[in-house]
């Protein structure tokens, strides 16, 4: 891959922006000096408090010229966040969408993702071009904080059934199937998402012992979802109380050590952890 010095890019951790780097993108000093340096600008962060930090901070977002730019964030972050942030990169006369995206690494080298867009329909025509680049599918479900929103109910269940995996395993211990003949029978089945596809090989070597693949959604930032889906529902005045439970068990999977793991991890964890117990 070959980058003009067209593209730019930012990093809170310098080391991460290497490969672009050397791919000939510019490294910028700053998230101000970024922008500043660009027409559009596309911002992935970990969670609220970064979000904040980039945006609002010491040589933030906010701090640059914005007035005729784009800005297309695609964090996972609570819906009043976005909105508040949108709000105050509109508010100095930029361009700005969310869009969230579903999909792990895979389908973001191959431009798959499902984006999940919220904004004026101003906006997201601008940003459309872009986001087609790597989007296969994407659905404006409305204004500022939409976005946000569905992201979080999509990656819910999801998160939800790697824990249920792991005890839907333990119970079956007593069977002493192989665990690669176990999943591929409950990934085929109605009650097994998508992403049993693309994971369930990788989860049936690492019950068998062989070490986990590289992370394509890390614990860690699976855990911070389901917390923020959690405190948004209490802000709504809703109750997620399978989503709370499974947010414990992850707790308890980052705390032994596997927070750099991929979130189905927590799978292997669980029915190894029972198994243990037995």
């Amino acid at each position: 891959m070959s980058l003009g010095h067209d593209v730019g890019v930012w990093n809170r951790n310098s080391t991460k922006a290497s490969p672009l780097v050397n791919a000939g993108a510019k490294l910028f000093t700053s998230p101000a000096e970024l922008v500043g340096g660009c027409e559009a600008t596309i911002v992935m962060l970990l969670d609220d408090t970064a979000t904040e930090a980039v945006y609002r901070g010491p040589n933030g977002i906010l701090t640059s010229e914005l007035a005729g730019k784009l800005l297309i964030d695609m964090s996972t972050v609570r819906p009043d966040t976005m909105k508040s942030i949108g709000t105050s990169v509109t508010q100095k006369g930029a361009a700005f969408v969310e869009c969230p995206v579903g999909g792990s690494t895979g389908p973001a080298k191959e431009g798959k993702l499902f984006g999940l867009v919220g904004g004026t329909k101003t906006d997201v025509t601008r940003a459309t071009p872009i986001l087609e680049q790597l989007c296969r599918r994407m659905e404006h479900v409305g204004a500022l904080g939409s976005g946000a929103t569905l992201k979080l109910a999509v990656n819910l269940p999801l998160l939800v059934y790697w824990q249920a995996l792991g005890e839907a395993l333990a119970i079956c211990k007593p069977l002493n199937l192989p665990a690669d003949r176990l999943i591929d029978i409950l990934s085929d089945t109605s009650g097994a998402p998508a992403a049993m596809k693309a994971r369930g090989a990788s989860i049936a070597k690492a019950l068998g012992g062989q070490p986990m693949s590289e992370a394509a959604f890390g614990l860690s930032a699976a855990k911070k979802d389901l917390a923020t889906a959690i405190q948004f529902a209490a802000s709504i005045h809703a109750e997620l109380p399978v989503a709370a439970s499974a947010h414990a068990c992850f707790e308890e999977a980052e705390a032994a050590g596997l927070g750099e793991a991929d979130a189905t991890a927590a799978t292997i964890r669980w029915a190894q952890r029972r198994a243990a117990s037995s």
